[in-house]
């Protein structure tokens, strides 16, 4: 029976290899331009195309120099993580570093700050962009996000509309950028603002001018990440006419699902930060509708979905279809309070080391009682231990901690506390348009997926790539968690013991008191 299956398996197999994989075809001996590429999003992008798609002919990352390191220095770091292993096994590194060109420039520059030599060179050679270069932070100064977001959008289009061989622009925008839209079509949407008048604004203006008028300029928008992605899409529905650009909207990206590496993920961005701050007992207390849900959908779906567009597009010649959502809770939605319960489940199975607190805590539908919750939960404990351990002669850490806990807490309740819902008809009409082979290559749907399973991953590879905490860490953390699961309970029982305590006494009290005051009256009235 065992020889059966496998022998059927090895058909199956056989058959699927016999397919075409028209993706790949597609990209065969295409020079491609990525801005963004080293970020969370980029990274992940330019190791599929390496791995599934190695006959592009190029692929040319736009880099600019960082934290004392040129681009070069950059791109080797990206290459020397573990996201990469697996192709550079099948490949070897010489193979990725002669396929990937590094050009110096940067979206924030004037000019991209490109040089004339590179700019003529990607004006003669580059036949797809995908631009998405952009800063992810929702607390960004008004200006530096206009010129990052906004106005580097608006260079990027201007270099587009002078290459030669252009067949696809693709912007990558956000699912949350058009937040006044209850339920976000797949459609272009007017801008908060002129982007043109913004970027000149904020050009001339100084840095104190623009932050003072923030507030006003953002209007009912949340934050400076929203309103600039809003603004950068207004650009490039404009452009439309003029060159082959589409909008992709993905949601919240979060950490990778099935492949290179499940879980893997760079930063503490969305869920993975809440599953750490609670895994370490750090975060107690939320301000969350435990019934709402967000939209997530982890990394290598989105870079799927980006290839097969990028199919339809130019093979399909589907030139009707301009915005895409790349989004999931029109097919799933996970509650925050089933997120928690997932949590709760995976950081017993798998805890962090170093836990401060036993995990626990809860949502709180009213923002009082949170607050109360987070003074007695997080500010005071916070207080005692960087008291004890600047006694130890150590540098206090935790109020520095809950301090960064609270400023994300500002963008997360906004967002937890509101309910979007997103059409994402077009991605799935592409999704049917898939033979048997690219369905499994470039997978676009989660009906397979196993939520606990997931978490799981997320949190062992948050253990190793994010906190450097390797696996064989994992027996000392269990012990450490049991430990703290007792000091909670006592901890628990002695505070209830004295709150009783406090109570009777009160009670003894008042009884006397209480005594005492009937007495005197009825002193007075005889």
């Amino acid at each position: 029976m065992a020889r059966e299956n496998g022998y059927t398996q090895a058909m199956a197999t056989a058959k699927l290899e016999e397919m075409p994989d028209r993706i790949a075809e597609t990209m065969r001996g295409r020079e491609i331009l990525i801005t963004g590429g080293t970020g969370f999003l980029g990274k992940v992008v330019v190791e599929k195309f390496l791995r599934c798609l190695p006959e592009i002919a190029q692929i040319y990352l736009l880099v600019r120099p960082k934290k004392g390191k040129d681009p070069q220095q950059r791109l080797d770091d990206i290459f020397d993580s573990a996201l990469f292993e697996k192709v550079k096994e099948q490949r070897g590194i010489d193979a990725l570093r002669k396929q990937v060109t590094i050009v110096n420039g940067d979206v924030s520059q004037l000019g991209l700050g490109l040089s004339s030599e590179d700019r003529k060179m990607l004006c003669e050679r580059i036949s797809i962009v995908y631009h998405g270069a952009a800063t992810v932070r929702f607390d960004e100064l008004l200006k530096r996000a206009v010129v990052l977001n906004t106005r580097g959008t608006k260079q990027m289009l201007e270099l587009a509309k002078e290459m030669k061989k252009l067949e696809l622009f693709a912007h990558i925008s956000t699912a949350y950028c058009h937040l006044e839209e209850k339920v976000l079509g797949e459609k272009p949407y007017p801008p908060p603002s002129d982007p043109h008048k913004i970027i000149k604004c904020v050009e001339w203006m100084e840095d104190e001018v623009v932050e003072a008028m923030t507030d006003k300029i953002l209007g009912d928008l949340p934050n400076t990440y929203a309103f600039t992605k809003a603004l950068s899409e207004g650009l490039v529905e404009e452009a439309m006419s003029e060159i082959p650009a589409i909008i992709l909207r993905p949601s919240i990206v979060i950490p990778i699902w099935k492949e290179p590496v499940p879980g893997w993920t760079d930063n503490i961005n969305g869920p993975t930060g809440l599953l750490i701050g609670a895994g370490k007992g750090v975060i107690r207390s939320m301000y969350c509708n435990e019934n709402g849900y967000a939209d997530y959908v982890p990394v290598d779906i989105v870079v799927n979905a980006i290839l097969a567009i990028t199919w339809n597009y130019i093979h399909n010649k589907d030139h009707e279809k301009r915005v895409y959502n790349l989004t999931s809770s029109s097919e799933f939605k996970v509650s925050w309070a089933e997120i928690i319960d997932i949590g709760r489940r995976v950081t017993e199975k798998v805890p962090l080391n170093g836990v401060v607190w036993y995990p626990g805590g809860s949502m709180k539908k009213s923002r009082l009682v949170h607050n109360i919750c987070v003074f007695l939960f997080h500010w005071i404990p916070a207080y005692f231990i960087d008291t004890l351990i600047f006694c130890l002669g150590y540098p206090p850490i935790m109020c520095r901690v809950h301090r960064r806990i609270q400023k994300g807490f500002e963008v997360f309740e906004y967002y937890a506390n509101n309910q979007w819902d997103f059409e994402n008809s077009n991605i799935t009409e592409v999704r049917t348009l898939l033979n048997s082979r690219e369905k499994i290559a470039y997978q676009l749907h989660g009906d397979d997926m196993d939520m606990d399973e997931y978490f799981e991953n997320c949190i062992r590879a948050a253990r190793i790539f994010i906190l450097n905490e390797p696996p064989e860490t994992l027996p000392a953390a269990r012990r450490h968690m049991r430990i703290m699961y007792w000091v909670d309970i006592f901890t628990k029982i002695m505070f209830f013991g004295l709150l009783i305590y406090m109570l009777a006494c009160w009670s003894e009290s008042f009884r006397a008191l209480l005594d005492g005051g009937l007495q005197l009256i009825n002193r007075a009235l005889s």
